[in-house]
């Protein structure tokens, strides 16, 4: 699995997953409840993982949706 991105914005991880999921790209979001865990002080950010064959495509889509900055290198 490639990782896109890491954010703690609900938002952002929200819109990535709608984009992801219209496109037909599997993902995954790991650590989306370690802020729990962790006492909510935003140390362990959810990551958003892709098939390492899908993560051109994913790239490009977020790039294309202007979240290119977003992007993990």
């Amino acid at each position: 699995m490639a990782e896109l991105l890491r954010t703690n914005d609900p938002g952002l991880l929200s819109v990535v997953e709608g984009l992801l999921g219209q496109a037909g790209i599997p993902h995954h979001v790991a650590d989306r409840t370690m802020g729990v865990l962790e006492g909510s002080i935003l140390v362990i950010q959810p990551r958003v993982l892709v098939p390492d064959d899908r993560e051109a495509e994913a790239r490009e889509l977020l790039v294309e949706a202007d979240l290119g900055e977003w992007l993990r290198r």
